[in-house]
């Protein structure tokens, strides 16, 4: 006996809202885990980037050691450089004035600049021009100042003139 007019179907466990379901729930899980598995490798990437960027803070902070070091080096150079370019100058004045201090009447064949004295060689008509000429100047500038002559051949004298300054007048002065 039948009471149906259609086949009867297979009964499943799976219906189609349970399908459904499934389905949705799958997505859901899927979608989850995707983005847990985006999320780790941004935080790996993140980690990478950040490491990378201490050793580059690192590296950056020892370049930056190195120019001040530089820098600090090359201000000691330019402080020397000063010093000596003013010591040229004062040299260069010293040298133009001593000069200027020779009268007209005495000729200098050689002059040598020692670290504390000056040697002067030299022809002069008599002593007396020089005394009075070149000696009383060169007495004022150094502290010790010793004259030897000779006769030259057309009748004037050849000199050498050894001036010294002391050493310790020459401290008290340069500390002054």
């Amino acid at each position: 006996m039948k009471y149906s007019y259609i086949k009867p179907r297979k009964k499943t466990p799976f219906t189609q809202e349970l399908k459904l379901l499934v389905t949705f729930f799958s997505m859901t899980l899927i979608m989850i885990f995707s983005t847990f598995i985006f999320l780790v490798y941004k935080d790996y990437s993140f980690q990478k980037q950040k490491a990378e960027t201490i050793e580059a803070r690192l590296e950056l902070q020892k370049d930056i050691e190195n120019m001040k070091n530089q820098i600090t080096y090359i201000k000691k150079q330019k402080d020397l450089s000063e010093r000596i370019f003013t010591k040229n100058s004062v040299l260069k004045d010293s040298i133009t004035n001593l000069f200027d201090l020779v009268p007209e009447r005495i000729t200098l064949s050689q002059a040598e600049l020692l670290q504390n004295g000056l040697i002067l060689y030299g022809i002069t008509p008599n002593k007396d021009v020089y005394n009075f000429m070149l000696q009383a100047p060169l007495r004022s500038i150094f502290h010790k100042t010793y004259s030897s002559f000779y006769p030259a051949g057309n009748g004037w004298l050849r000199f050498v003139s050894t001036n010294y300054i002391d050493e310790m007048d020459a401290e008290l002065e340069n500390e002054n």
